[in-house]
Formats: C-alpha cells, structure tokens, sequence
C-alpha cells in the first residue's frame, strides 16, 4: 500500500459528480477530448463517458505524419470500448504550414506548435460539438511544468489535474482502460522512441514520490534528502515547479482600476446574472 494509493470508487464517483455539475453549470452536456492513445486521455475520456453518456462524448485524434501509428490503434480501440463518437483530424499539414514558414527545426518548439495545432482544432469541434474541452493533464506533469501552455495544458473543466500519474494509472485499471494502453510507456509521441521519462530525467514513480512528499506533505529539502532520495532529482523537480509556476496561473493583468478583472472583480465560479 502506497501513500500515493487512492480509494478509486471514491474518486470516480467525486469525478463523474465534478464533470455533471462543472458542464451543467455551463450550460451544456457534452465533451471534447484530444484522445492520443495514452492512458491520461484514456482515463478522461472513460470518465466523461461514465459521467455524461457515450452519446455525449466526441474523441479527437489527431496524429502528425510522424505519430505511432500504434498510438492511433490504442485511441481508435479505446473508443470503441467506450462506444463514443470519433473524428481523425491529421495535423501534419497544418503544422508544417508554420514549420515552414519559420524553418522550425527545434524539437520541443515542433512540439509545442503540434500542441496548440491540436487544441486550435479542439476548441474549434467544441463550437460544432457544443460541448466543453475537456482537460487530460494530470497533477505530475502541471507541477513539473510539462506541457504546453495554451496546447495540451489548457482545457475548459479537467478531472485529472489533482490525480498524480501512480493515481491515474490506478483510476485508468478501475474503469476497464484496456492493458495495452495502460502498460506502455507514456509518451507525447513527437518523434520514435520517444518517451516522458527520457525527457524529464527520471521516472513518473520517483517524480511522484519527490512532489507527494514536497506539496502534499509540505517536506523541506533536507527531510526529502533524509528519505533517501538523490539530491540531483530533488534539485531538478524542485526547480521545476517554481521555474513552471506561470504555466499553473491565469495571465496576469497589470492593475490601472479599482475593479481589475482576476483581482477585485471576483464573483463566484457558478454566478449568474
């Protein structure tokens, strides 16, 4: 039994709640979900099912001509399980439009342009959707900063963002996400081979354990170090987390008025007129 460990029928029932109320209060019933093969959309998209209706739900793939084309089968199959509608949306020419245009070469700005590509296209299919993007981000990655601001990170209502990744794998076996999806390694899937952990340095599970125990538990350096954990690892999350604070916050408006917006001007999230 882990610290980390969650009782997951409680937790869907909580999530499966915030979804009817979040979307209800916004006047709607259906979802949007980029869904990328991974275990985080999986996990989303299952929920939002569970929550609003097969029916209700619409899966977004959109793979660019490098994708795994394994990672489209998982996301093809994970709809079919859940019996909600698809559309396939391939990113590669919109994309490269831009890559040209600027002769992009540097991987992680590929990566990013890819990112906001997808969610352009999500928050466009929500329009004729009529329904809400919902977010696929999860507690680790928002803490580390690893997403693109305004791309995978943005969403309108989103299930995942207090789950760390050892909670989303538990969640994803509770409701049935099929093995392959949930036994492979994650990846954001820009190029062959390429894996989360190869880019961040070190395992989702060591990760999970520095942020449970430095956020949650609220430990100091010296009582993770005392826990037997690698100074270099520590060093390296703890930057991450403050270098990545701004990803994790609305923009900022400079204040000119006794009313700013996001400052004074502050109503309850469920106010009317």
């Amino acid at each position: 039994m882990s610290a980390l460990d969650v009782q997951v029928d409680l937790v869907e029932a909580l999530l499966l709640r915030f979804l009817r109320e979040e979307l209800g209060a916004a006047g709607l019933s259906r979802a949007v979900i980029g869904l990328s093969g991974g275990v985080d959309s999986a996990v989303s998209a299952a929920l939002a099912a569970r929550a609003l209706g097969p029916d209700a739900v619409l899966g977004v793939l959109m793979p660019y001509r490098s994708s795994n084309p394994d990672s489209v089968g998982d996301a093809r199959l994970l709809a079919a399980d859940l019996g909600i509608e698809t559309r396939e949306i391939e990113i590669s020419e919109m994309a490269d439009a831009y890559f040209g245009v600027a002769q992009v070469e540097d991987p992680t700005r590929r990566g990013n342009v890819m990112a906001r590509c997808r969610m352009t296209i999500l928050y466009d299919l929500s329009v004729e959707w009529r329904g809400l993007v919902i977010g696929t981000s999860n507690k680790t990655e928002m803490l580390l900063g690893y997403s693109t601001q305004f791309g995978d990170g943005a969403h309108a209502v989103n299930p995942l963002g207090d789950l760390y990744k050892h909670q989303v794998f538990q969640l994803a076996r509770h409701l049935g996400v099929r093995a392959s999806i949930v036994e492979k390694p994650p990846s954001a899937d820009l190029f062959e081979g390429q894996t989360d952990e190869d880019d961040l340095g070190f395992s989702y599970a060591h990760a999970d354990a520095v942020l449970y125990s430095m956020v949650d538990q609220r430990w100091n350096r010296e009582e993770l170090l005392a826990a037997g954990h690698a100074p270099q690892v520590v060093d390296a999350i703890a930057r991450r987390v403050v270098r990545n604070q701004y990803k994790r916050l609305p923009p900022v408006i400079a204040k000119l008025s006794e009313r700013t917006i996001n400052q004074d001007f502050r109503y309850l999230r469920d106010w009317h007129a």
